[in-house]
């Protein structure tokens, strides 16, 4: 239903253990935040492993030497409001200096399209990759349609972070984007008939910040 070769499955010890307390569902919301942020680090970490690097002079208090640098311009961080906001903390922890977009989507319960609310984003988007984060991938139809509007504003290189995905979405996600990969924590074992990921972490933003 997808193909593997395009989504990398963090499998690191510390990536499951957090997940697995993640899914709990007496986990409280003040751990679930923190678990989001530590687990989007991680998350952070593996999907900038690729980035270019270039060599700069610089000075040590000892000697003059050649160091390997960050190339060209820098990040762009996209969350998808309000869930993936819970995941930008922690990848700006890792990359301070990235930018941020932000993508305002909603799921409609009834239709599964997704509906724009808001769209801002930095005017160098062209120059810089683009990381778009969300708690899920489910359906995909917010993810792709996330990924269209920043095509549209002009990006062109453009990754996909989730702390859980599924087989649907990501055969979506791939069927719609051929050019973007994906990094996950997880790929459960598909939808409810709600469009829930099973066995999935339940609604993300209302585990995020107490909305249910």
């Amino acid at each position: 239903m997808y193909d593997r070769r395009t989504v990398t499955v963090v499998d690191h010890p510390l990536v499951q253990h957090k997940l697995t307390r993640l899914r709990d569902r007496q986990t409280s919301t003040k751990t679930f935040r923190e678990l989001m942020r530590e687990l989007s680090t991680l998350l952070c970490y593996e999907v900038t492993r690729d980035l270019e690097l270039e060599q700069h002079a610089i000075e040590t208090p000892l000697e003059a030497m050649e160091a390997p640098q960050i190339a060209g311009k820098k990040l762009v961080f996209a969350p998808i409001l309000r869930a993936g906001e819970g995941m930008l903390e922690g990848m700006l922890n890792l990359v301070p200096s990235a930018r941020v977009a932000h993508i305002g989507l909603y799921r409609d319960p009834t239709t599964m399209v997704a509906v724009e609310y808001y769209l801002k984003v930095p005017e160098t988007l062209a120059e810089r990759e683009v990381i778009v984060i969300n708690p899920l991938l489910a359906t995909g139809g917010t993810a792709c349609a996330a990924v269209e509007r920043l095509k549209e504003q002009g990006a062109r290189d453009l990754r996909f972070v989730c702390i859980l995905a599924c087989p649907e979405g990501l055969g979506r996600l791939q069927g719609e984007h051929p050019d973007v990969q994906v990094w996950c924590a997880g790929v459960d074992r598909g939808l409810d008939a709600r469009g829930f990921i099973v066995p999935g972490i339940g609604d993300a933003g209302d585990r995020l910040y107490g909305t249910r």
